[in-house]
């Protein structure tokens, strides 16, 4: 009988995780994450008051009704947007092409709801573009002409599209660069024009970046508040604040908060399996230039018609109007107070950038360093906190902080004499605990991407000089990876700063 040892590897052998800090962080760092989208479902499923019979029989048909009306409009009008301008700058020669290539990125630093404040004071019936046409055709009353209402499920569907298109826009654009030039000399040869080849090799190529653009679009449109809330279209966020605020029903809004989970889980699945059988392989040909087509005469007028018009609309008629009402304002709007806000935002946003980097880097070089399983499963169950909308997030996080300080307080009334009062729940950490959860996904995926880039060799060769892996991440990857970690805070704090439905909720009194 042979007794020789098998030592050959198995595909069915699984490596025991070792208790050592990187793993113990990055678990611990997961299950904070996880923590409120659990509390969440805990709460929908076992709440004090069940209002869901109601809910179901009442105003839920049309939270889901308008939240399904807008996702389907913005989605339509950003995969149009992005998806065409995408094509124009990258395969297209026209005038200003290579200045709308970043121009084209503007409107996603402007939040919807203030391009929404905006467009309502110029549309609606006492703002200058109707009292222009008043004056000009005559007009006395309202019933002698009509005028789209801005304030409607439309308009929001607009606002939100002209913000959120850059989705689709980047990541597309990046598609496109990315094709092989001789798939579209193999278009040309076979006699396929530009709209043939557009069609039939480029938006198949690019499809899981689109993909993950309408996906990321989508959730954005379900997490708003500010837009619909202004123009009184009842989605399931706004249900969450007239449930929880008006009625007093906390259970009854962690109800709806499951069920914009339900939505997020669809989405993240539809996108998941739209690309799961879509892979092309392609040869390395980065040195080749990409044929693009010269436009001219129509083609050409319509070409920069369609990269100004998102421009215009998205970023610079509501700079203008804001810069015009900064100017005539500033001596009202310039206060004591305002400036206290805005130091308030900036340090909070700054503050959340900053712990987003530090634990990104705790779970990017833990999973670099630690690559078993459970290492890996921390990391992916780190990243979900970008797909909760923030009023499902609000409330996750106030259930637990919530009976964390109601335990203590009684604890210490019993035992001490004291009241403690509201230590997390009440007070910024919250704030900062739900920016974190919600943007660690942004750091962490350029933290990871910007690791990857360094050799594995480096670091062997930094052990062998006797160094430890915390000091070979400050004093070797931290400066290799400095320009990535920069980027990630600066789009953590640009994103903290536009976030509303988590900061009305859980900030602070008089903060």
């Amino acid at each position: 009988m042979d007794t020789t040892l098998d030592t050959t590897p198995s595909p069915y052998r699984f490596r025991i995780a070792k208790a050592d800090p990187w793993t113990i962080g990055a678990v611990a760092l997961s299950a904070l994450i996880v923590l409120p989208v659990a509390a969440v479902l805990y709460l929908a499923f076992n709440p004090t008051e069940n209002i869901w019979p109601h809910l179901l029989s009442t105003s839920l048909p049309r939270y889901i009704n308008n939240s399904l009306w807008l996702m389907l409009g913005v989605g339509v009008t950003v995969c149009i947007i992005g998806v065409t301008n995408a094509w124009l700058v990258t395969m297209c020669r026209f005038p200003g092409r290579q200045q709308f290539e970043w121009l084209l990125a503007l409107p996603f630093a402007v939040p919807a709801y203030v391009i929404a404040y905006i467009y309502t004071d110029l549309l609606e019936y006492a703002g200058p573009v109707q009292a222009l046409l008043r004056q000009v055709f005559g007009w006395q009353r309202p019933s002698d002409y009509w005028f789209p209402e801005i304030r409607s499920l439309g308009g929001a569907t607009l606002v939100m599209s002209l913000v959120l298109y850059p989705y689709v826009y980047l990541l597309t654009r990046s598609a496109f660069l990315d094709q092989s030039p001789a798939m579209l000399d193999a278009s040309r040869v076979m006699g396929h024009g530009p709209w043939r080849s557009f069609l039939r090799v480029s938006i198949p190529l690019a499809r899981p970046a689109i993909a993950i653009g309408l996906a990321l679009t989508l959730m954005e449109t379900l997490n708003d508040f500010g837009t619909v809330d202004y123009f009184a279209v009842r989605t399931l966020t706004a249900g969450i604040y007239d449930v929880w605020l008006g009625m007093g029903n906390l259970g009854g809004a962690a109800q709806i908060a499951a069920v914009m989970l339900l939505f997020i889980a669809l989405l993240v699945m539809t996108e998941l399996s739209g690309r799961r059988r879509q892979r092309y392989y392609q040869a390395d040909q980065r040195f080749k230039t990409m044929p693009t087509y010269r436009l001219r005469g129509w083609r050409m007028l319509l070409a920069m018609l369609c990269c100004v018009l998102p421009v215009v609309l998205g970023f610079l008629i509501p700079g203008m109007v804001l810069l015009t009402y900064t100017i005539e304002s500033w001596h009202e709007s310039w206060t004591p107070e305002f400036r206290a806000y805005a130091t308030n935002s900036i340090l909070l946003s700054a503050a959340a950038g900053l712990a987003t980097l530090v634990l990104a880097s705790v779970l990017a070089y833990g999973q670099r360093i630690r690559g078993h399983a459970i290492v890996k499963i921390a990391h992916r169950m780190a990243s979900i906190g970008y797909a909760v909308p923030g009023a499902v997030l609000a409330i996750g996080i106030i259930i637990p902080l919530a009976k964390f300080d109601n335990t203590l307080d009684a604890l210490m009334r019993e035992y001490v004499g004291i009241s403690t009062g509201l230590l997390l729940s009440g007070s910024v950490f919250a704030l900062l605990f739900a920016y974190v959860v919600r943007f660690l996904a942004i750091s962490l995926g350029a933290i990871e991407a910007s690791l990857d880039k360094i050799s594995p060799d480096m670091d062997m060769a930094a052990r062998t000089l006797g160094h430890k892996p915390g000091k070979i991440f400050l004093l070797l990857h931290l400066p290799l990876i400095r320009g990535g970690a920069l980027t990630a805070g600066l789009l953590v704090f640009v994103d903290c700063m536009k976030e509303l439905p988590t900061t009305l909720i859980l900030r602070p009194f008089n903060f």
